[in-house]
């Protein structure tokens, strides 16, 4: 009898906005499950480190330095990523902006460097890497959106429109590459306390008004994360695609 595996050893982990917080957390957890990380962000000192990490885990890593809202240089990044190790199994699109503001001040350029970030070089990425997966036969994808892409939140109009954006596009890669063995998933988490986070939800009155309509009553942790992507990751879930996964407390459960 097979029994459900989370052991993804040999696999090829492509993991963007890796640097910090979740990424960090993702790309760690993937490498501890057994992947070789490829990883990228902007801040080269802190891929550096990461890597460093990931290798004394006994795992290859390498880094690629890429501003994600210049989809040009996404795409190219990407397209690096496959020459140089000429599959991805596993893509994680973890980079995201976000810029709180109320819907009357939002700017046109925070509007256009949300989309181009959340959205549209995570689409473009996504393109050139699920061709090499639909080659493949096989390949996991993993998108991360957010609560903010299940119900509105207040001050966050450009992200919950990336966002919401996001898991419709999983939806729709779910249904066109799912023939091909390519499993199209995403995770939304609830407010998780990176540097992000914190910076969005600094004032304690936003931050109590959040935390009360969350039924666990606490803010997630890049782990609470990155135990789904691994999850989403594996062979444990070869028959889920197009799903969304909230790690909310419960946030979108009311």
């Amino acid at each position: 009898m097979k029994h459900a595996s989370f052991d993804i050893s040999g696999k090829i982990a492509f993991v963007t906005g890796a640097s910090k917080g979740i990424g960090r957390s993702i790309a760690l957890t993937l490498a501890d499950g057994g992947a070789d990380i490829i990883a990228t962000a902007r801040n080269e000192e802190e891929l550096k480190e990461l890597v460093s990490e990931i290798k004394s885990m006994g795992r290859n890593a390498v880094y690629m330095v890429a501003d994600l809202s210049n989809t040009k240089e996404a795409i190219n990044m990407a397209n690096k990523a496959l020459e140089i190790f000429g599959r991805i199994d596993i893509l994680v699109n973890n980079a995201g902006v976000s810029f709180p503001q109320p819907a009357l001040e939002v700017t046109e350029e925070a509007w256009d460097t949300t989309m181009n970030v959340n959205l549209k070089s995570l689409f473009f990425i996504t393109q050139v890497i699920g061709k090499k997966m639909i080659e493949q036969k096989k390949g996991k994808i993993i998108n991360i959106s957010s609560q903010a892409g299940i119900v509105g939140i207040e001050d966050h109009a450009a992200y919950c429109a990336s966002k919401g954006g996001l898991i419709l596009l999983t939806k729709v890669l779910a249904i066109e590459w799912g023939r091909y063995g390519v499993n199209v998933n995403a995770v939304a988490p609830t407010v998780i306390l990176t540097p992000m986070g914190e910076r969005a939800w600094a004032d304690p009155e936003k931050r109590t008004k959040m935390l009360e309509q969350i039924p666990i009553g606490r803010f997630g942790y890049p782990e609470d994360v990155a135990g789904v992507v691994l999850f989403l990751a594996s062979s444990a879930s070869d028959l889920i695609t197009g799903a969304v996964i909230p790690v909310d407390g419960g946030y979108t459960a009311r």
